[in-house]
């Protein structure tokens, strides 16, 4: 199937995803949490979400293979002959999720040569699906009237700099990390639902300076980088994927105004040339 096919089965896809998960969202109590190997949570919308995500996946492009937050591991030796695959979270933020905060996403990325080419982000509480893709002439929200919407992300002024951090951030390390930035204002939020936010101009950067792992990442960050923006460790270059035997993340920073706030973070080590994309003229 050509990319520019895929757009409208893979929003329909984790539209039906997010239904599932509002399913069991409403009526969480009476399913029990369970505790993976790491710790983390794990609750039946995880489940719902992986099956449904995973099974329509296969049917669109069977051959290309699907790394997933809650499917089975996939040693190093197979995935790094992996030139194009499937990374997804099925339901990024669990914590979230059983607190009832509303704050989660379901996450979809196609990885091709180590980058996110297609992404997509869904939002179950608020109906809102965020996608971006090379072939698809950039980035969208597909808000819950069924409008498409293009997002763009804002022009970065300094000293007025809106963080959005997640909800254990210690503002005082955001501070010594941004503090070339001026003041700052802090919102707290979780989940991948921060990009999706830089990428429609709502705030100015993201920080995360805990762990991540590459499927909370990928589809926010095609969309980030299609709507201006750029997804990039300490030192400003920009994240890749399946390029180690690991799938955990570096520290990073989402950027909404690429061009200004990279200038100020990376004078030293400036963002690859050609790497992220030039803001498009706002109307």
């Amino acid at each position: 199937m050509d990319l520019l096919e895929l757009q409208n089965p893979l929003i329909t896809l984790v539209q039906k995803a997010g239904v599932a998960i509002l399913e069991v969202y409403k009526m969480s109590q009476q399913y029990p949490v369970r505790t993976k190997a790491d710790h983390s949570p794990l609750t039946q919308a995880d489940l719902l979400a992986h099956e449904i995500l995973t099974a329509g996946l296969q049917a669109l492009i069977p051959e290309y293979p699907i790394l997933s937050e809650e499917g089975p591991k996939v040693p190093w030796q197979e995935r790094q002959r992996w030139a194009c695959y499937w990374l997804i979270d099925p339901l990024d933020g669990t914590r979230q999720f059983i607190q009832q905060s509303g704050e989660f996403t379901v996450n979809v990325a196609l990885i091709q040569d180590h980058k996110p080419i297609i992404g997509l982000l869904h939002v179950p509480v608020t109906g809102e699906t965020y996608y971006a893709g090379s072939q698809w002439g950039g980035a969208y929200k597909l808000d819950a009237n069924q409008q498409i919407i293009p997002l763009h992300t804002r022009k970065w002024h300094f000293g007025q700099t809106t963080v959005l951090t997640s909800q254990a951030a210690r503002m005082e390390r955001i501070q010594a990390l941004l503090g070339q930035l001026g003041p700052l204002t802090q919102i707290k939020m979780s989940s991948a639902w921060k990009f999706a936010h830089l990428a429609e101009g709502k705030a100015d950067i993201s920080p995360r300076l805990g762990d991540t792992s590459e499927w909370d990442t990928a589809a926010g960050q095609c969309i980030l980088e299609l709507a201006g923006g750029a997804l990039v460790d300490l030192k400003g270059c920009p994240l890749r994927y399946n390029m180690r035997d690991t799938v955990l993340n570096p520290h990073f920073i989402a950027l909404g105004d690429v061009a200004q706030l990279a200038k100020r973070l990376f004078s030293n080590s400036p963002l690859p040339k050609g790497e992220g994309n030039v803001r498009k003229k706002q109307n």
